[in-house]
C-alpha cells in the first residue's frame, strides 16, 4: 500500500520585492487555492533594485505565468535587451559585445565560429566576431523587432531579454498573485520560532506580536537571510577572493533620446558601471570594491559619469559575494538575495530567483519534507552558482588592464580550476567545454573569450580538414549582407516600443 500523501496546508513566504511576489506568482499559479500562501513584507524596508536587466529564461518564465508580453512591458516601463556591450574591460578604449544569440549562421555541419577562428587566424577576416552578431547589428542601429521562427532566416539568430523597472515588476507579480489568492501581510518578521525536536521553523513572529504559523517557509528577506541565516544557520560560502566587488551606489537620470535596446557595462578604476535604458528613466550603477575607492569616491565617480543630473540621491549598497552552504535547510528554502548574491555584471540576479522557484516547484515538498529533497534542490543549486560564478570570473581575470591596483589584483589572482580548465581548452585549440546545463551556452564564451582577447593559438582542426569543401569567403560574405538588408527593414527600439508597449510611467 503506497503512503498516504500529506500535502502542505500553508506556506508562508517572508518579504517582498522581486523575489518575493516572483515566487508567490509562480506557487499561487501552480497551486491554486490549494495551499494557503501567505506572503510578508513591511514598506519600511527597501527594495534592492539592481536587477533591472534580464537574461532570455525571464521570458519563459512569465510565459508560464501567462503574462502578456505587451503589457508586462508597458506596465514596467520597460525595455528590449539584445546583450551587453563591454567597454574598457580588456583595456582602455576597447569594447566588445555579448549577445544574446548566436554569431553568424551555420552553413555547414561544423560551427560557424570555427570557420570564423580559422580566417580570423589566417587574416582573412579584418574585425571582430561582433560583426556577425546579428544582435550587436540590431544593438549598434539602435534598432529591434521580434526574431523570426523560421531557421533559414538571419532574423531567427537572435534572442532577446528585457530591461524593466524592478520596483514596477514586483507591483506587476503582487496584482497577480493577490487575484489567486495569495495574502499580503503588512508588517515586519522580527522572530522565528524552532520547533525544540525538529529544528523546523513552526512559525514567525512580527513586531506587532502577531504570531503567523506554516509548514513551509521561503526566505525573500534580501542579504540578511532573516530565516535561512538568523534562524537555521545555514551558512555562507564567501567568493569575495574571485569576485572582490561589495559596493554599488545606484542612482537614476533621465531617460534618453533614443533607447538603447542593450545594457552597457564599462569598467572603472575600482568596479565597473552599468547603464539601463527604461523608457521613464535610466537606471546606473557602480558596482565597486571598498578596498580601493572610498564610498563618496564611488559616488563621485558615478555621478560625474551621469547622462544629465541624478533624478534620486544616490543609494549604496553593501554585499558579500557567494552562497549559502544551504539554500534549503529544514523547512525553509531562501530564494533571492538571502540565497546568495552574485552581483549583476552579467544580469543574473533574477534568473537566480527564477531557477529557484522553478526547482523548488520540482522538488515541492508534502508534510513529510524529506531531506533527500533538499538534498538534490542544494546539488542542483550550488553547482548553478558555481557555473556561473566562473562565467563572472573570466571577466575580471581575462584583462590587460594594469592601471589600478584591483585590475592588477584581477589579473594575477588564482582562479577555479573548474575555469581554468576551460580557459586552457579554448586558448590552445579554440574549442568550447561546458557542462550541459550551463545557462551562459557557448556564444557566451566566445563573446568574452574574444572579446577580453582569449585568442586560440590555433582553429579547432575540423575547420582546415571542411574549409576546403565550402565556400567559407563567400558564406560569410553573404552572412554580412543579410545582416544589413535585415537591421535596414527595423524599426527603431523607440518606435517599437511607443507602437506595442508604450507606458504611461513617467
Amino acid at each position: 500500500m503506497a503512503d498516504v500523501f500529506s500535502p502542505l496546508e500553508k506556506i508562508i513566504i517572508v518579504g517582498g520585492g522581486s523575489a518575493g511576489w516572483m515566487t508567490a506568482a509562480a506557487l499561487s499559479n501552480t497551486l491554486g487555492k490549494t495551499c494557503e500562501i501567505t506572503l510578508i513584507e513591511s514598506e519600511m524596508i527597501g527594495t534592492v533594485g539592481v536587477g533591472e536587466a534580464t537574461i532570455p529564461p525571464i521570458r519563459h518564465f512569465n510565459q508560464r505565468l501567462g503574462i502578456d508580453e505587451a503589457t508586462f512591458v508597458k506596465e514596467t516601463a520597460g525595455s528590449y535587451k539584445l546583450g551587453i556591450e563591454f567597454v574598457d574591460w580588456t583595456r582602455k578604449g576597447h569594447s566588445y559585445f555579448h549577445p544574446f544569440g548566436q554569431h553568424g549562421a551555420e552553413f555547414d555541419s561544423v560551427p560557424f565560429y570555427h570557420f570564423w577562428m580559422q580566417e580570423s587566424l589566417a587574416g582573412r577576416v579584418d574585425g571582430p566576431i561582433d560583426d556577425f552578431s546579428m544582435a550587436w547589428a540590431m544593438a549598434k542601429a539602435g534598432k529591434f523587432a521580434h526574431p523570426l521562427p523560421d531557421r533559414r532566416q538571419i532574423q531567427s539568430t537572435y534572442d532577446y531579454a528585457y530591461h524593466f523597472d524592478a520596483v514596477l515588476y514586483a507591483g506587476f507579480l503582487r496584482k497577480y498573485a493577490e487575484a489567486r489568492g495569495v495574502k499580503r501581510v503588512e508588517g515586519r518578521v522580527v522572530d522565528a520560532v524552532l520547533d525544540s525536536e525538529s529544528g523546523d521553523i513552526r512559525s514567525v513572529q512580527l513586531e506587532n506580536g502577531e504570531t503567523l504559523e506554516a509548514e513551509f517557509f521561503v526566505d525573500c528577506s534580501g542579504f540578511r537571510g532573516l530565516l535561512i541565516e538568523g534562524a537555521l544557520e545555514a551558512g555562507y560560502e564567501n567568493w569575495q577572493h574571485w569576485l572582490p566587488c561589495d559596493r554599488a551606489v545606484a542612482a537614476p537620470s533621465p531617460k534618453q533620446a533614443a533607447i538603447a535596446p542593450y545594457t552597457r557595462s564599462t569598467a572603472k578604476t575600482a568596479g565597473w558601471q552599468w547603464r539601463i535604458p527604461l523608457q521613464h528613466r535610466t537606471g546606473n550603477g557602480y558596482v565597486h570594491c571598498s578596498g580601493y575607492v572610498s564610498e563618496d569616491e564611488a559616488t563621485d565617480t558615478l555621478v560625474s559619469s551621469l547622462e544629465g543630473n541624478p533624478l534620486a540621491e544616490p543609494r549604496m549598497l553593501r554585499f558579500v559575494t557567494g552562497r549559502r552552504r544551504k539554500f534549503w535547510h529544514k523547512n525553509c528554502v531562501a530564494i533571492g538575495l538571502s540565497a546568495g548574491f552574485m552581483e549583476p555584471l552579467e544580469s543574473t540576479s533574477l534568473h537566480l530567483i527564477q531557477y529557484g522557484i522553478l526547482r523548488l516547484l520540482a522538488l515541492f515538498p508534502d508534510r513529510e519534507m524529506s531531506p533527500l529533497l533538499a538534498q538534490e534542490y542544494n546539488a542542483q543549486t550550488a553547482a548553478e552558482y558555481e557555473r556561473i560564478r566562473d562565467f563572472l570570473i573570466l571577466h575580471y581575470k581575462a584583462t590587460e588592464r594594469d592601471d589600478s591596483e584591483l585590475w592588477c589584483y584581477c589579473a594575477a589572482m588564482e582562479i577555479p580550476d573548474s575555469l581554468q580548465y576551460k580557459i586552457d581548452h579554448f586558448r590552445n585549440y579554440g574549442l568550447l567545454v561546458a557542462d550541459e546545463r550551463e545557462l551562459f551556452k557557448n556564444p557566451s564564451w566566445i563573446a568574452v573569450y574574444l572579446g577580453q582577447n582569449i585568442v586560440p593559438r590555433r582553429a579547432p582542426a575540423i575547420a582546415a580538414m571542411r574549409g576546403e569543401a565550402v565556400p567559407v569567403a563567400q558564406r560569410m560574405s553573404a552572412i554580412s549582407s543579410a545582416m544589413s538588408e535585415a537591421v535596414a527593414t527595423m524599426p527603431s527600439h523607440s518606435d517599437f516600443l511607443a507602437k506595442h508597449c508604450d507606458s504611461p510611467i513617467t
